[in-house]
């Protein structure tokens, strides 16, 4: 089985994917996690990725498709859920197209659907280890102690992007060439849509129901 997991910027994509990854065993793509560690080894796809994010803009195509591509072909056999890719109906069209090749299509994919005001709420909150890349939020999951990680005592920080000027491009970013997704999956018959608002156990309830209908 493999899904597409979306939604605009702090719907809580990633929360949702680690729990449906422990408790369903599905594997994972999430192209946050593949980005970031392309920076952390300061490969030029990494760096060139990391000025765009700052900026509050959508990596490019080429260079999210080409990361996908390595992590699909390193688990040929593998179920997936895709966290955060496809963006883009031409990144859909992309992965439409390597999952064909593999001989596994996607099943389902499901929109976590969030108020642009909470959402807001949630990206200007998070904060970030530095060192081991835990997260943390100032209201709904704040550390023991202001600015310090629970997980390695490293200094917790705002991501750039994370940061309201940003946000408000990043949201519009999203508007424009995420959002016409749906329509995407939509003329397949794939797409479903699953409120992404309340507890995480809440959310997460509505989400594996969901699943389960597959």
């Amino acid at each position: 089985m493999n899904l597409v997991l979306f939604g605009p910027p702090g719907a809580g994509k990633g929360t949702q994917s680690s729990l449906l990854i422990e408790r369903k065993g599905f594997n994972h793509i999430s192209t946050g996690d593949l980005l970031r560690e392309a920076i952390k080894a300061q490969s030029d796809l990494g760096m060139a990725a990391k000025k765009i994010m700052d900026q509050g803009q959508l990596v490019p195509d080429d260079v999210v498709i080409g990361l996908v591509k390595e992590k699909l072909a390193s688990k040929p056999e593998a179920s997936f859920i895709f966290d955060g890719f496809p963006r883009t109906e031409a990144q859909a069209k992309a992965l439409d197209a390597l999952l064909e090749d593999l001989g596994r299509p996607l099943n389902k994919a499901i929109f976590l659907e969030v108020d642009h005001k909470k959402l807001t709420d949630r990206l200007t909150g998070r904060r970030v280890c530095q060192k081991c890349g835990a997260t943390f939020h100032i209201h709904a999951s704040p550390p023991q102690k202001e600015g310090v990680c629970d997980v390695c005592g490293g200094e917790l920080i705002q991501r750039p992007d994370d940061k309201e000027e940003v946000i408000s491009k990043r949201l519009e970013a999203y508007m424009n060439s995420t959002a016409p997704l749906k329509d995407f999956y939509a003329s397949q018959g794939k797409l479903k849509t699953v409120e992404g608002e309340g507890e995480v156990e809440e959310v997460f309830s509505r989400l594996s129901q969901e699943v389960a209908s597959t």
